[in-house]
């Protein structure tokens, strides 16, 4: 295998990396393999994961099975536009991470062009069916995610900035947004804050990924935090926005129930634990385990939500403001 080296800002791969290469997908089967892969589903699962609790709360009850199905559907095809362009634009890097070296693009089971060409009629889809089946600022909303991923965050900040997953991750917290736009035809403040519960559940999530795979980025050239700063310095990273994210999820109680507000502190005391313990085994030199805190994120992002989804589920009494 031949070196990769990394030009400017670009990873430029001088010779075919030793990854499968499958010049064409022979058999249907194999074709929609290879697209679906372009729209990512495991992450698209973890949107669609706090699109249902964010319509739940803006009904405080159960919204028309039809609108939730129709907003989730809308969402995949609004995901999936930005994951496939991102496949596009990543592919150079995408070729020399060892965790990606899989992926359509890489193996050459879908053209570029086809990737390109999939992944605007998925955007320009999701625009026509949120406007027609939800509202226009569902709709609308949605396109300015895509845009946002696709231009702002894999464009400009992926490859040029250590805070590239801070800002870059609000096109993660874009769904519950447009979940509760497509309910309410607008943005209320408790949207505003689950947004704000995604927005600080990123880092946390995708630096402890980053810490078990920085040679892989480091390879690729792209400068995620535990590339460029010391382990210590992550870490204590990690611990800052888990304590902004916890706190963070206690500003949604005055709008929902007492089992919402009770799994928020249970849940979120368990976060703070393993994040202070993967800090506390940094700072003395310890070998860690990062990826026990990057699947624990996802499972308490997943129980937050259904706390959250049962609680509006079940109208129970709204805690309300102290004042």
């Amino acid at each position: 295998m031949k070196e990769c080296h990394v030009v400017g800002e670009r990873s430029v791969v001088t010779t075919a990396v030793d990854a499968p290469r499958d010049r064409h997908a022979r058999r249907p089967a194999e074709l929609l393999k290879a697209y679906a892969g372009l729209i990512k589903p495991r992450v698209i699962e973890l949107l669609l994961v706090t699109t249902i609790p964010a319509m739940l709360l803006a009904q405080r009850g159960i919204p028309s099975p039809w609108l939730v199905i129709a907003t989730l559907v809308g969402g995949t095809m609004a995901a999936g536009s930005a994951n496939a362009l991102n496949c596009v634009a990543d592919a150079d890097i995408d070729q020399v991470m060892k965790r990606t070296r899989a992926r359509p693009l890489v193996r050459h089971t879908v053209s570029n062009r086809h990737a390109l060409v999939f992944g605007l009629v998925l955007g320009l889809a999701s625009f026509g069916w949120l406007w027609a089946t939800t509202n226009l600022l569902a709709a609308a909303l949605a396109v300015a995610t895509i845009l946002f991923y696709v231009l702002i965050y894999t464009l400009v900040l992926k490859r040029r900035t250590a805070q590239n997953i801070v800002w870059g991750g609000a096109a993660g917290c874009m769904p519950v947004v447009i979940g509760w736009a497509g309910v309410t035809g607008r943005v209320d403040w408790p949207a505003l804050v689950m947004f704000g519960i995604v927005f600080f559940w990123t880092p946390p999530h995708t630096w402890s990924l980053a810490m078990k795979y920085k040679d892989d980025y480091a390879r690729a050239g792209v400068p995620m935090l535990p590339v460029v700063a010391r382990p210590e310095h992550v870490s204590r990273q990690i611990v800052l926005f888990t304590w902004l994210m916890v706190l963070w999820t206690l500003l949604l109680v005055p709008a929902t129930g007492w089992l919402y507000a009770a799994f928020a502190v249970l849940a979120g005391a368990w976060f703070l634990v393993l994040a202070h313990r993967l800090h506390a085994a940094t700072k003395r030199g310890e070998k860690t385990k990062p990826m026990k805190l990057f699947h624990m994120s996802n499972t308490y992002l997943m129980v937050v939500c259904v706390a959250l989804a049962v609680d509006s589920a079940l109208s129970l009494p709204v805690v309300g403001w102290p004042f």
